[in-house]
């Protein structure tokens, strides 16, 4: 896909698995069952699809997944899939390295997000993109470095105080254009200061979605996380976006769901749709 002056590819970095509960809070088994089937354990199965812009010398990394830092406990827990989707082979298939990123945009610093931006080498945590320059929202960071007791867990310094000792974490502030058809959406239901990245030029808008939805499933305005901290300000994030959404004909580009890479959205008597989806750019 092309974006302006952007070659946009889709990468795989892995699957894993989280409570289908908690992934639609308080909605009803029997209706989020419908389109994100639970195993025996009651987990969904999540993607962790993440962008890479290709555009000359510079080669943008957007998200990293879950990295492979994880002890044979938590990969049962969450049900971790990587062994064939690590950062070396995605890369290869567009004849790039590691060493090739320039940056690495960061929506948020949860685990899922963000645990591919450092690898253990020589016993020393490092940036996995030893080249990129890194990009998070700084309140979001500052979050991230003392958390509430309730989202400790989805925030492993591991992932990015390593960044940032490296002098290659930058923070954005705000709703800002990171260059001509790169611009960050800041919300705040989910955590505090998520950018959602918006790629557009003047044919198309796509918006990569992170956790405001993170599956068609989340399309519906009730169906909220239970591992938000905001839920009712998810609510209001999501009545906006998907106006915009529908009015302006974006495509929506979601980071977990197993099947759908992007789609579009149309809204009806009963709400919110998703109205086409594709498995691929």
């Amino acid at each position: 896909m092309k974006i302006g002056k952007y070659q946009v590819y889709l990468i795989n970095s892995g699957f894993f698995a989280l409570d289908g509960g908690a992934m639609f809070g308080i909605i009803p088994k029997p209706l989020w069952e419908k389109t994100n089937p639970s195993d025996s354990s009651n987990r969904i199965k999540l993607a962790t699809r993440n962008l890479l812009l290709v555009n000359g010398k510079r080669k943008i990394r957007i998200d990293t997944g879950m990295g492979d830092k994880w002890h044979e406990k938590s990969k049962s827990i969450y049900d971790i899939q990587q062994s064939s989707f690590s950062i070396k082979s995605e890369l290869k298939k567009f004849n790039l390295t590691e060493y090739d990123i320039t940056d690495v945009l960061l929506s948020h610093l949860h685990f899922d997000h963000t645990g591919g931006s450092t690898k253990l080498e020589k016993g020393k945590l490092v940036p996995s993109f030893p080249n990129a320059k890194y990009y998070v929202q700084k309140k979001n960071y500052q979050w991230a470095v003392n958390p509430s007791e309730r989202d400790r867990g989805s925030y492993i310094k591991d992932n990015f105080v390593p960044l940032m000792e490296a002098g290659v974490l930058n923070f954005v502030d705000g709703e800002i254009s990171f260059d001509d058809e790169i611009q960050f959406a800041v919300i705040y239901g989910h955590t505090f200061s998520q950018q959602l990245v918006k790629l557009y030029d003047s044919s198309n808008t796509y918006l990569y979605c992170c956790d405001l939805f993170p599956t068609t499933g989340h399309i519906p305005i009730p169906y909220v996380m239970g591992y938000d901290l905001q839920p009712l300000v998810t609510v209001d994030e999501k009545k906006k976006i998907l106006n915009q959404a529908v009015e302006e004909n974006w495509k929506l580009i979601f980071e977990h769901d197993p099947e759908t890479a992007f789609g579009t959205v149309m809204k009806t008597e009963r709400g919110f749709r998703i109205k086409e989806k594709f498995a691929e750019f």
